[in-house]
Parts: structure tokens; sequence; C-alpha cells
């Protein structure tokens, strides 16, 4: 009896500990003589999605009034355990946000269900095609947007939501009507049932502004109405909104498919910087306006500042990297530590300031059920919120808030920033640009800089700027060049060959500038301009392989400063990122281009800017090649349909500098394929593999070629077979081979 007893009063403790901390659970279980127990009975567990599945399951659904009494004693139940659970530390923030999302979806799937049937009885169902075809039964598409759908959601929040269905068409009825008519009468009923206030109170607010159009537009779209959307009038605010855009009840492939070109782009996108720069500007003007600098989720870093970190990184990276498409704000974070996007030590500021300020929201959230994320301004109700963040006092949690928001707000000036204001040399070398006249005063500016030949500088600028590309540019274009060209003669001038690294940088950029999101690249982040300028000072060779391969300019970002050149490093993550375009053969074929162009544009401006020893170049363009070798012995075996074994019995010889490790920028590869198989088949098996293997090399693609492939120093040379057995290889060597083959 003792031992129970103890347990009894721990309970007990936990319960009105959590009483002292929330007015609304107090309500909760004055109004409900049942709760004090269940709480008492259940409280070392998580509310389950499957408990919440039984909860209803009890609940007798027969009119709308008991659906909506249901599920708000159910919102009741599940709420009431969260708020004991993690004011105790029974529970942790994912817990939290997981059940809270869960009670979201169970509510949302119960009334879509319940209103389904109710409106079936009438109108029958909405369907496409052929109406006697039951397949063809269309259903309602929910979307969870925001922290519902990255399952984050907080415990008093709006749920965003977005309707759809996929075809149009009528329903097979008594009453005819067509689809769109249905879906509106059901998405309207779900939303009453939700979001209505009746004595039981609501479940969650609903907001539908983020459809297309928001509040002008219908409240349920088909497919190809959204399609249609994105498509002409998709703002970066959708994208970034559609980042954690999640289906919850119904088709979700084609949603998906058609939605991911729109949010996430092919190219890497650092135009998207200055429009999440402006978004926050209109929030901080909001706050100022609204003298709202305790709110913990808009106000300076705040919540919403850690999520614009994360989800930047997603936006101008996510469609060249699908490892970055992901919902979870703290899994984002993970990436971009391992990915070494953002220093670790960073990321793990951020995370700690986000699950503190997210632990924060809930408690205040708790207190009276109310969706609020400012810091109380009355001293007893800021004594509870400390005593529920397990603080002694308000000053010591005062502190700790400050200490975090301060880091977060340091955090995200880094990244979003507007660095270029301090980096224009003057306001003189942006006149000079913009004439574009080979004048006396232009010229003389060009000598007093350093410019050895002012005339021939000021006339290629001066070609510049009226060249056809330029003149083509849209106005946020043209913008950026204003700011990248006076930077760039700035620069140059400081170089011992100012004219010869002008010259070269105007290049590049001519050959770039149709790109928006490279002039934003070089706009957002000017010492990544700085460092293009050291390059091209330091080679014509590097200023042309960039201008080849201007995917490259990525690795100038402040936040890639050095690269890793671990190749076992660098192998697992290459066939990481292959492995999730599996069934795209040329997708794949084009990020291994790019990931070689990447590493080799790496080794060169070491080699160049830090004056590397020429044997470690090459030992590392060889190790590059090897790497590289190895990722497409392992794709292409993997892509094979006769093979007959889990991993090949097969080995590429490697001659000349190949196999001396003394490879060159321009290097082909002496290549020798030798199997060592018993199989039947074995050598017509290997024989395709080493062709698809050379294939995969040396075919030209989007993104270029890995490497020239030699296979002349095989037995026999041209004339001889493609693959040998490892025992033809030894008796050729031993019986045929020339003594220069030796």
């Amino acid at each position: 009896m003792r031992s129970l007893q103890v347990e009894f009063s721990y309970e007990s403790k936990c319960i009105s500990n959590a009483l002292s901390c929330s007015l609304y659970l107090g309500r909760l279980i004055r109004n409900n003589g049942s709760l004090y127990q269940r709480l008492h009975d259940n409280l070392h567990s998580q509310y389950s999605l499957e408990e919440m599945q039984v909860f209803l399951q009890h609940q007798l659904l027969i009119d709308e009034a008991s659906l909506k009494a249901a599920v708000r004693l159910l919102r009741q139940d599940v709420l009431s355990r969260i708020m004991v659970r993690d004011i105790n530390a029974l529970a942790d923030l994912n817990e939290v946000m997981e059940t809270t999302t869960n009670l979201a979806e169970i509510c949302l799937s119960t009334a879509t269900e319940f209103y389904s049937e109710l409106l079936g009885k009438k109108f029958g169902y909405p369907m496409s095609g052929e109406l006697d075809l039951q397949s063809n039964k269309q259903e309602l598409i929910i979307i969870g947007m925001g922290k519902l759908g990255g399952y984050e959601l907080n415990v008093s929040s709006d749920i965003d939501l977005i309707f759809a269905y996929e075809d149009e068409g009528e329903t097979n009825g008594p009453e005819v009507i067509s689809n769109q008519e249905f879906f509106t009468q059901l998405v309207r009923k779900v939303i009453s049932a939700i979001d209505e206030f009746t004595k039981d109170g609501f479940v969650f607010r609903v907001d539908t502004r983020l459809r297309p159009f928001g509040t002008e537009g219908v409240i349920v779209s088909s497919l190809n109405s959204l399609e249609n959307y994105y498509q002409q009038y998709g703002r970066e605010w959708e994208r970034y909104a559609w980042i954690k855009g999640r289906v919850l009840l119904g088709k979700e492939e084609k949603l998906q498919k058609l939605l991911r070109p729109f949010v996430f782009r092919k190219y890497l996108d650092f135009g998207v910087i200055s429009s999440l720069r402006s978004l926050k500007d209109q929030i901080r003007t909001e706050i100022n306006r609204k003298e709202m600098h305790d709110n913990i989720k808009l106000g300076s870093g705040g919540i919403r500042e850690i999520e614009f970190i994360a989800q930047v990184f997603q936006l101008i990276r996510g469609g060249k990297d699908p490892s970055l498409q992901l919902r979870s704000t703290l899994d984002i974070l993970d990436i971009l530590s391992t990915k070494n996007i953002i220093p670790s030590e960073d990321i793990d500021s951020l995370k700690s300031a986000y699950n503190f300020l997210r632990n924060l929201e809930h408690r205040l959230q708790y207190y009276e059920d109310q969706q609020t994320h400012e810091l109380p301004k009355d001293e007893k109700h800021r004594e509870i919120i400390a005593k529920s963040m397990n603080f002694s006092n308000w000053s010591s949690l005062e502190t700790i808030i400050a200490a975090h928001r301060t880091n977060v707000a340091k955090q995200f000036e880094i990244i979003f920033f507007n660095q270029n204001t301090s980096k224009i040399e003057s306001h003189t070398l942006l006149s000079l640009w913009q004439s574009g006249i080979v004048s006396n005063e232009n010229q003389e500016i060009l000598a007093s800089l350093g410019y050895t030949n002012p005339s021939e500088a000021m006339r290629r600028l001066a070609l510049f700027s009226k060249s056809s590309r330029v003149n083509r540019l849209s106005d946020s274009s043209r913008n950026r060049l204003n700011i990248i060209i006076p930077f760039i003669i700035g620069s140059s001038c400081k170089f011992n060959n100012p004219d010869e690294t002008l010259t070269r940088a105007i290049e590049l950029i001519d050959k770039i500038c149709q790109r928006a999101s490279y002039l934003a690249f070089f706009s957002e982040f000017p010492n990544a301009l700085q460092r293009i300028v050291n390059l091209v000072s330091a080679s014509p060779w590097l200023a042309n392989y960039i201008s080849q391969h201007p995917v490259l300019l990525d690795n100038l970002c402040i936040l890639d400063d050095e690269i890793n050149l671990d190749f076992s490093y660098q192998k697992n993550q290459l066939l990481e990122k292959l492995s999730f375009f599996s069934d795209d053969t040329e997708q794949q074929m084009n990020i291994l281009r790019e990931e070689q162009q990447k590493l080799l544009f790496s080794i060169a401006c070491r080699d160049i800017l830090n004056n590397i020893p020429s044997d470690k170049v090459s030992f590392l363009l060889s190790e590059l090649a090897s790497m590289i070798l190895d990722v497409v012995l392992d794709v292409v075996w993997k892509g094979m349909k006769s093979k007959h074994t889990e991993f090949p019995k097969f080995a590429i010889i490697a001659y000349g500098k190949f196999g001396s490790r003394e490879l060159g920028y321009y290097s082909d590869l002496d290549l020798v394929f030798l199997y060592d198989d018993d199989h039947i088949y074995a050598h017509d098996i290997y024989s395709k593999y080493g062709l698809r293997i050379i294939s995969w090399l040396n075919t030209f693609t989007s993104s270029g070629i890995l490497y020239e492939i030699d296979s002349q120093l095989r037995p026999d040379g041209n004339s001889g077979l493609l693959v040998n057995s490892i025992e033809g290889y030894l008796n050729y060597q031993i019986e045929k081979a020339w003594v220069w083959e030796h």
C-alpha cells in the first residue's frame, strides 16, 4: 500500500503543478468530472494516434452536433495530458508537436468522412470520366501547410489548409451537382466542424488564406487549376509556404509532382534571399507598428527567423539536392550542419534556441489556451511562466530568452543582411559604369585607380553596358549588375594585372548575366565576388573553366568556405545524392559531372591561390578520378539487368599518368578492364558492363563530360577485346606483350 501511495502522490503533484501554470487546465477539470482520473491513470504515456481513434469510436456520431462535440472533447482530453506531461518534463518538444499534429489530422479525417457520407446520400459521389466506374470516384485532398505540414503544430495554433480535388466532373446521385459544388459544400462543413466555437470550445482555428488568390479565390480547386495558378501567378512567399506543404488526406503523388518544380528550382536560386529578406522586412515593419518586440515568434531573434534560416537553403539548393526537401525545421538544421553549409556550432545554437522558444511558446499558450507569442507584462503572469519553464524567477528566464534571441538574430543577419551596401567602392564608379562613355573624365578615373590602359578598359566596359545581353535584363537584374560591376572595377585595380583582371571578370559576367540567379548570388555575397576576381586575376584557365561550368559559383558562397577533399567522404555523399535519382540515368550523369567539376575546381583554387606543390595537385586529381570511377562502378552495376552476383568480380587497371598518380587537369584516363569470374556468361556480362562504364564517363551531357577514356593499352590494342579475363590477360602478358607494354 505504501508504494501505491507514493505513486499516487507523485501523479497528484504533477497535475497540481500543471494546474498552477494553466488557468485553462483548471477550467477543463472543473467542467469534466472524469478528466482528473484519466490524467492520473495515463500520465506516463504519450497520447497516441490509436488512442485518439479509440476515443472517437466510443462517441456516438449521429448528427453534426454530436460530431462537433466529439472532436472538441477529444481535444480537451489530448491537450490536458500534453500540458501535464510537458510542464512536468515527462514529454519533450517533439512529442508535443507530434501529438498536436496527430490531433488535427484525425479530427480533419473524421469530419471529412462524416460529411462525405452525409452529402453522398443527397448528391451521390463526385466522379470523373465514365460515371459507372467506381474507380473514378473523386476524393477531397487536404493539404496541411506551415507547422501542420511539418509535424510542428503548437497547442493553440491556426491550422493552414489548402483543399483540392483531382478532376472536374459531377456527382452520380439523385441530385446531380458539379464536383466543384460538392467539394465546396464539403469543405465548408469540415471547416465548421473544426473551427466553429461551441459550448465545448473549438478544435483548431482554420486559415485558408494560403490558397490560390487568397480570400478572393475559390475555397477548393481542381489539380489542373492549382497547376495553372502556380505556373502563372505563383509568388516567392508561396514557394516558401509550400516547403512544408503535406497531403493529409487524399492522393499525394500527382499533387507533389506538379508542385515540386515550383518550390524547388533545378538551378541554384540565390534570388530567393532578397525575397525572404523583403518578407522579413514586412514582418519587422508590422512588429514596429504594433510594438510587438516581445513577440518570440515574429520579433527579432524569434522562431520565424530560425525557420527562415533553415528554409532559405531549401529554396536555394533543394532542386539540386533532394536531401534538403524535408519539412521539419530541426531536421533541416541537422542536414545543413552535416553538409557544412552552416558551421555545426552555429547549428547547435539555433537548435537550442528553437527548442527553448517553442517550449516557451507552448507555456504561454497553456496559460489561457490563447494563440499568443507575446511575453507577459503582468508580474504575476510572468512568475507563472517562469515556474512553468522551471526557472526560479522571471529575471533569470528573461536573461536566457534574451541570450537565445541575440544568437538567432546574429545568425539571421549573417545570412540575410544585404552586405552589398557597404561594398560599392563609390558613387563615382557607379556613375562611370552607368554612363557607358569612353570620355576623358572616365579614363582619368580609371588611370587614377591604377589601370595601365584606361581607354581600353573603359571601351570594354562601354561595350558591355551597351550589349544586347545587358539591354535584355530585367530591372531587378540590372539593379544587381549596378552593384556587381562597380565592385569589379574597384577590386580589379588592386592586382598587378588590373587590365587583364577586369577583362576576364567582365567576360565572365557577360556569359552568365542572363541567369538572374547568378547575378543575385554575386549581389548577395560580395566576398564570393571578390574570390571570383582573385581567381580570374590569377588564372585565365580558371576564368574560362568557371564560364563553362557556372554551377561552380555555388562553391564560392561564404558558407562553403572549404570543400572537404576527403574522397571517401565525398564518395558517400555522392552515392547518397545519386540514390534520389535511381530511375533517372541522365540526371545521375549530370550530378556526377557537376560533383567532379566542383572538386576539380576546388583543387585548382588551392593550386593557384595557395601554391600547393604540383605533385600534391596531381595526387589529388588522381584520387578524384579514382573516386569517380568507384562511384560509376557501383551505380552502373546496380543498373545492370543481367547481373548474376551482388558485387562484380571486376577490376579497372590504370595505366600512364593515372597509374602513377600524376594526372593533370586535361589528362585522359588510360584504362584496362579485367574480370575474374567463371560464370558461363561472364564475358558477355562484363563486356556490357565495360561499355556502360565508358559511356557514363565520356558521354557529353548538358553538364559536360567526365573523362576522355583511352582503352588502347588493352591486350591487342583497338583490335582486342574491350574486357579480358584475368587468365587471358596473364597469358597475353607472358606470351604476346611487347617490351614497351611491360
